[in-house]
């Protein structure tokens, strides 16, 4: 049977005749996501031997209905290949933090320099959006389905366990590339101690700290995955996610799989190159749980949550206001 697409901007134009008697077994197709006809209000990419009309950018209410539809492609992907996702997006977020150390490193003023790594940090999430990956903190936007009740809780709380996991052993597999490779040995030392450093601060950070940056965090880094889709261009997704990403930098807040790579680099500098800090595994463990949290709440109940609250009417299958 014919392939018949629409979006919500040409739907009001679509006859009930047409969606109703005419077309019995539609199917739509994006990104290899199949959805029977009852599914014809959601937002789809038009092709050119259908109704076709230009978009300067997608509106929310057409991304909330794709990331409410698109969990269950998530969710029930085979393991294997939700796990090696994960480890690029953390390996991907990890290159972008290295990358970020070794731009700024000595850089005078520190506020200039955290300028500098906000330029730089992005690059990782530009990867994973791109490239492909599962990255955990982009993922707290599937609480939007489980609202839906396209998934269950238990779906939405599995995929982040194994992104999460997936992500560390791609964070940790970057921290001792980098350590073991001597790619810290950059400007005679200056680079082991600012990682050190960075990793004992992190590790030593209230709980409560590291929770509320969390929170802060990945209210930043959603928006950024979130505001990347509502580019077609490949440019316009790169800057999109670029500045709510730079902000976050600047700004010093908490990333859960960044810090996958922050701390465990800084603990393997201190045995690599025998520089000391204040590092301990324990400090780690409780700096990513505090920050996992925040990172939790501020981009599945915060983003996820307030977004689906304003957008409701349109994902029941109502017009937008």
């Amino acid at each position: 049977m014919e392939l018949i697409i629409f979006t919500m901007k040409n739907l009001k134009k679509v006859s009930k005749k047409v969606l109703t008697k005419q077309v019995d077994e539609t199917c739509i197709r994006q990104e290899n996501l199949f959805i029977d006809k009852i599914a014809l209000k959601c937002y789809l990419r038009i092709t050119k031997n259908y109704i076709y009309q230009d978009y300067i950018m997608h509106l929310p209410s057409e991304i909330i209905k794709l990331y409410s539809l698109m969990g269950s492609t998530k969710v029930y992907q085979p393991f294997f290949k939700t796990f090696i996702l994960a480890i690029f997006a953390g390996a991907f977020i990890a290159l972008g933090a290295l990358g970020s150390q070794i731009i700024s490193c000595a850089v005078v003023p520190v506020a200039f320099g955290r300028a500098l790594s906000g330029i730089i940090f992005p690059i990782g999430l530009s990867m994973v959006i791109i490239a492909g990956g599962e990255l955990f903190t982009g993922n707290c936007l599937l609480f939007i389905p489980v609202l839906d009740h396209q998934i269950s809780m238990f779906d939405f709380f599995k995929n982040l366990f194994i992104v999460y996991i997936g992500n560390l052993v791609g964070s940790l597999l970057i921290a001792f590339l980098a350590n073991y490779g001597h790619v810290l040995s950059l400007y005679e030392g200056e680079l082991v101690r600012n990682a050190v450093n960075t990793a004992s601060v992190k590790a030593n950070i209230p709980f409560i700290d590291g929770f509320i940056k969390g929170i802060l965090c990945n209210i930043l880094v959603c928006i950024a995955v979130w505001a990347s889709q509502a580019a077609e261009e490949l440019s316009g997704r790169i800057i999109a996610l670029f500045l709510p990403i730079f902000l976050f930098i600047v700004c010093g807040f908490e990333h859960s799989v960044a810090n996958m790579y922050f701390i465990p680099c800084g603990m393997i500098a201190q045995f690599v190159y025998g520089w000391p800090g204040h590092i301990t595994v324990l400090g780690m463990l409780w700096n990513l749980l505090s920050v996992t949290l925040g990172n939790l709440v501020g981009g599945s109940i915060l983003v996820g949550g307030g977004y689906y609250l304003a957008y409701m009417r349109a994902m029941r299958g109502y017009e937008d206001d």
